[in-house]
């Protein structure tokens, strides 16, 4: 059951005591940052998950499942937030529900971990990249990131900010019209403004802005102007990757093979291979990275079609290459984990893809 809240505002004073124990932010550059980041992985399906925590399969997060995440190589947690439900009907976000998230972060930073907290899919509230939803998601993502902004002032670097999640229309993943990408670069815009507005250490807060649907095609085109800026050098694109489509998540798929190692031409989507990875990232990196600003691939991963046990060994492939790309790149891959590699409650690993990420991630 959705649980509704009365109506409670952040305190005023809870944000200046925030504020008055600000940990200073380092100088350094988003570019700077990121070559500090790789490899990521993603606390999917916890913190986002409707209607609860819990719901989606995943135990209350702790301390030692971040842990292991640093144990095993792990630089960097991106953790989805659900906001929406945790909020009464004026938007204001309930102080237990900050708190939680709170301390999800704190787990993480205590790892040594560097977080990145978003408003994720969160209902669909956002899916409305059209005029005319444009002004009432706006007023949203501007009260949601005001009252989030506010109560981590305090915290420094390590912490970054990441506005929207997958923005499209429902159903439709066809190419973005000239309507979606000005609607999504408005919420880009409304994101920066707000959380600049807070003032402290959110005057420099490194922050992430998305292309239209984390489409990495869409950054070049659709997305590709950035955000005006109050402060230089604080700004990272996120892109996703899921390419070819048929291998990595449709499980209804009959393409089970990938890459230079597929042995049946039958079992393969027929494009997405290597070739295509260092394309796709080699345009990121000539749009973005070489202009000094960092690409976070806050998504990716290839999923396993148990009807074909065999592709366990293309699976791993594509996730060592895809990984190995990025970073080559100047990218700083975060890897899409729902609960596969770790166990979620003793922090155990349990994919021998771990160390097929870390290691590709810091390959010379």
């Amino acid at each position: 059951m959705k649980t509704i809240f009365s109506r409670l505002v952040l305190p005023v004073a809870l944000a200046a005591a925030f504020a008055a124990g600000a940990t200073d932010m380092r100088e350094l550059t988003s570019l700077q940052l990121s070559q500090q980041m790789s490899p990521g992985l993603n606390l999917g399906n916890t913190l986002e998950a409707l209607p609860s925590e819990t719901a989606w399969g995943n135990p209350p997060t702790h301390q030692a499942v971040m842990d292991a995440f640093k144990a095993a190589g792990f630089k960097t947690v991106r953790i989805p937030v659900a906001w929406n439900q945790y909020a009464d009907a004026d938007g204001n976000i309930s102080p237990a529900w900050m708190a939680r998230v709170t301390q999800v972060v704190d787990y993480a930073r205590k790892a040594g971990l560097v977080v990145i907290i978003n408003t994720h899919w969160d209902g669909g509230w956002a899916d409305h990249p059209t005029y005319a939803k444009q002004a009432e998601v706006n007023a949203k993502l501007a009260k949601f990131w005001t009252q989030i902004a506010r109560h981590f002032q305090g915290h420094d670097e390590h912490l970054l900010f990441a506005g929207t999640n997958e923005v499209h229309i429902k159903g439709e993943y066809g190419k973005a019209t000239a309507e979606n990408c000005a609607v999504q670069n408005s919420f880009n815009q409304t994101f920066v403004n707000a959380v600049r507005a807070t003032g402290g250490n959110n005057a420099k807060r490194h922050l992430v802005v998305q292309s239209y649907n984390t489409n990495h095609e869409e950054a070049l085109t659709c997305n590709a102007k950035l955000p005006a800026d109050t402060v230089a050098d604080r700004l990272m694109v996120e892109v996703h990757y899921y390419d070819p489509f048929p291998f990595t998540l449709d499980h209804d798929s009959k393409f089970w093979q990938w890459g230079k190692n597929a042995t049946d031409p039958a079992a393969t989507a027929g494009w997405g291979n290597e070739d295509h990875v260092d394309a796709a990232f080699r345009k990121l990196k000539a749009a973005f990275v070489d202009k000094g600003v960092p690409v976070l691939l806050g998504e990716y991963g290839a999923g396993m079609k148990r009807k074909y046990p065999g592709m366990d060994r293309y699976r791993k492939d594509w996730n060592e290459y895809v990984t190995g790309s990025a970073v080559r790149h100047g990218m700083v891959p975060v890897y899409w984990d729902t609960g596969g590699l770790f166990d979620r409650v003793t922090g155990a690993r349990k994919d021998a893809a771990i160390d097929l990420i870390v290691n590709a991630a810091n390959k010379p």
